[in-house]
């Protein structure tokens, strides 16, 4: 199925050891495909992708829902955001309908069950990079058809909620930051510190798993923060 030569590289996101170890063994017998990367939770993850080259950064990752910390809903739109050319599989137990729609609008190329085979997993992979596909599961697909029937109309945002990640003056900064605001002038404004101030840019650049000011301004304007 898959070049020898060329492996594509995957990454698991889960916090369960037990099913982190049955991926391993189903990804086992696919020789195309490589574990590149392996983290517990959405902030492990985001920042195992910051530290990478882009030419090592998996081609598709295998997403858990029910994480700590950062679960795998609010990890994909950021990751999505960050990582535009990364395809996201969520891999789960639940079929629950508002996470199904949830999972759908946060960028998720695919909603698989975890009881898939190997095989099964092997095909979504070739399906999202070769074919421009969305595999689901048969009764996710099913479920998915009734929640598009019943939600066309909905007039939720599918961006990522910048109060979801930021205390109130780290909102205040970033969006000095996104308008072009030096440390000194936003410190002016607000009546603090230049120190407080970078200090508080520093804690956006960790929530928010960046490395620079124009990533920060991208994810901003992606997600319509500021609009």
């Amino acid at each position: 199925m898959f070049a020898k030569n060329t492996p594509i590289k995957i990454a698991l996101v889960e916090d369960n050891w037990v099913n982190r170890n049955t991926f391993f063994q189903k990804m086992g017998n696919n020789e195309g495909l490589h574990v590149s990367v392996e983290a517990s939770n959405g902030h492990e993850f985001l920042e195992k992708m910051k530290g990478l080259p882009l030419h090592q950064l998996p081609q598709v990752v295998f997403m858990d829902i029910e994480m700590p910390g950062l679960d795998g809903i609010e990890t994909t739109k950021l990751s999505k955001a960050l990582y535009p050319d990364t395809h996201i599989i969520v891999l789960t137990i639940f079929e629950d309908n508002d996470i199904i729609f949830e999972a759908i609008r946060s960028g998720a190329s695919g909603y698989l069950l975890k009881h898939e085979t190997n095989t099964t997993l092997a095909n979504a992979v070739t399906e999202v990079l070769e074919l421009g596909g969305a595999p689901m599961s048969p009764a996710i697909a099913r479920k998915t058809l009734q929640l598009l029937s019943t939600n066309t109309t909905s007039s939720t945002s599918p961006h990522a909620s910048l109060g979801q990640f930021l205390s109130d003056r780290e909102k205040e900064i970033l969006k000095h930051t996104v308008n072009g605001w030096d440390a000194k002038r936003t410190a002016a404004q607000l009546d603090i510190s230049v120190l407080t101030v970078r200090k508080h840019i520093s804690n956006i650049y960790l929530k928010l798993h960046v490395n620079s000011k124009a990533q920060i301004i991208s994810l901003a304007h992606k997600n319509k923060w500021f609009s």
